[in-house]
């Protein structure tokens, strides 16, 4: 039997799809190893044409780390439920509710849940309803962007850190619990550093999180919003990206500390219906 799997490059600055693999629970360990050090290559992997069971999900999707538990899901969800592990997101309608999160929206480039002390190595998103046209994922290069940032920029950010708003979501709407305004010392969020290695290839990256709310500890209001305006514009107008048109089927991880996300623009009158699972890391981001 051949241990070895094929891993395809998408030819763009990450991401490869790797055809052929059962993602079952009797997957080996030397396959498995082998898609670990591809998604250390890549950062992000898609697995097409599969039909995964909620369990098949959550097993292989535990095998990379022990996963978050799902938000509370909105009302109109099926009421057959799912497995704990999951989140729902749809633009779906059903019983009066949506039956998933997101909606609609286009989304902009975000990283998850940066604003916790240890933020989600990973996510999986498995395709369940895709629209025809619409609704692409997005994914930035991190690392490609720390090696492409002019050198004095680089000098810059050298030992800064970064808060990250925890007050609002990735739509920018207030959560629970918390005030409208806080000064930037005040505001609730956790600190990482702006630049981070990865822990297996050394490669240095930023860890930018969402630049709304975003503070550099340290400098003045007007200093950090600068500094930020200018590594935000060098990611917005940089090219280290790769869009990933949906299949029916699609198995899609990346890796959440090495890259930015976001969703295009999404047609209303089609549907969209994705299970996705976070896997939680074991320690914080790593400082270069």
């Amino acid at each position: 039997m051949d241990t070895r799997i094929v891993v395809e490059p998408t030819g763009g600055a990450l991401g490869a799809e790797i055809c052929d693999v059962t993602l079952s629970a009797d997957l080996s360990d030397t396959i498995f190893d082998q898609i670990v050090a591809a998604l250390a290559e890549h950062l992000v992997l898609r697995f097409p044409n599969h039909h995964l069971a909620e369990d098949d999900l959550v097993s292989f999707s535990a095998r990379f780390g022990q996963l978050d538990m799902a938000p509370i899901r909105p009302s109109g969800l099926p009421a057959s439920g799912l497995r704990r592990e999951i989140n729902v997101l749809s633009n779906i309608m059903a019983n009066g509710g949506p039956v998933g999160g997101l909606g609609n929206s286009e989304l902009v480039w975000h990283q998850d849940m940066t604003y916790k002390p240890l933020p989600p190595k990973a996510s999986l998103l498995y395709a369940i309803e895709v629209p025809e046209t619409g609704g692409e994922t997005h994914f930035y290069n991190l690392c490609a962007a720390y090696e492409t940032l002019p050198a004095a920029l680089r000098v810059r950010i050298e030992n800064l850190s970064c808060k990250h708003d925890a007050t609002r979501n990735s739509a920018g709407q207030l959560r629970a619990g918390f005030d409208a305004a806080y000064s930037n010392s005040d505001r609730p969020g956790a600190v990482h550093p702006l630049v981070v290695r990865h822990p297996v290839t050394g490669k240095r990256s930023l860890y930018l999180g969402r630049r709304p709310n975003a503070w550099v500890v340290g400098l003045s209001d007007t200093e950090s919003d600068q500094l930020l305006d200018d590594l935000w514009g060098h990611v917005e107008s940089g090219d280290a990206c790769y869009a990933h048109a949906w299949e029916v089927g699609d198995l899609v991880i990346w890796d959440n500390r090495f890259t930015l996300h976001r969703r295009g623009t999404l047609d209303p009158q089609q549907r969209r219906l994705m299970y996705r699972t976070q896997v939680r890391d074991t320690e914080p981001p790593m400082a270069a």
